[in-house]
């Protein structure tokens, strides 16, 4: 009988450590794959910031007087900086968004895709520019590279248009296809910039905070295609 018991008991301790491994396996910062949608995949649910983790140069400063969301709309004050980025990784997506500046002056944002941690202004990644005139641009940040990059000087990739941005306080569609080592960067419709031979295809997904009021709205992912 004591047999019996004490068998029972390291059953149930090796399934207790079983179930342990596999959430830490699973948990943030950890080697999990990167998700690749199959279907659409809202990023925001419109009411808070489930699945996103905040993240500010100032470690002591309310991150709530920096990050809100009001009516569906997620609303930035641009400083300090720092971003909010997705809590998991994805690969071969469409990313597809909606921004628009909120202040009286537009000014400087962006997405960062890619992005693996740690947490730190600026993550490696590469980003997408939002900033006002320059959408569409790339940008590489700790170490990142790609094809389009090499005998540029600086870390700036520039669009391949002129800018079609709407005026400040109309809303805007960003949309990155991620497939594979390429990506291709569309401000409202207009294929804007091509990243080719990247050498990062997944990461999280970072939604800049970076000196000027901006608001996002309908952030999701679909199939890349």
């Amino acid at each position: 009988m004591k047999r019996t018991v004490l068998l029972a008991g390291l059953g149930l301790l090796l399934l207790a450590v079983t179930v342990g491994v596999a959430q830490e396996g699973t948990s943030e910062g950890t080697s999990a794959p990167p998700v690749v949608p199959q279907k659409k995949i809202e990023l925001f649910n419109g009411k808070d910031f489930t699945g996103w983790k905040m993240f500010l140069k100032e470690p002591d400063y309310d991150v709530s007087e920096v990050w809100s969301v009001k009516d569906g709309v997620i609303h930035c004050v641009g400083n300090p900086r720092g971003y909010i980025r997705t809590t998991t990784d994805y690969a071969n997506y469409k990313l597809r968004l909606e921004w628009r500046w909120a202040g009286e002056k537009p000014g400087n944002s962006g997405v960062l895709m890619h992005m693996s941690e740690p947490d730190k202004v600026w993550p490696r990644s590469i980003e997408g520019q939002l900033a006002n005139g320059n959408a569409g641009d790339f940008w590489l940040i700790g170490g990142t590279e790609l094809k389009e990059h090499i005998g540029v000087e600086g870390r700036r990739v520039p669009k391949k248009h002129e800018s079609n941005e709407k005026p400040p306080g109309e809303w805007n569609v960003f949309e990155a296809v991620c497939q594979g080592d390429t990506i291709r960067v569309s401000i409202n419709g207009l294929l804007q910039n091509e990243a080719t031979d990247c050498n990062v295809t997944s990461g999280k997904i970072c939604l800049q905070s970076e000196g000027a009021p901006i608001e996002f709205r309908n952030i999701a992912l679909e199939p890349a295609k």
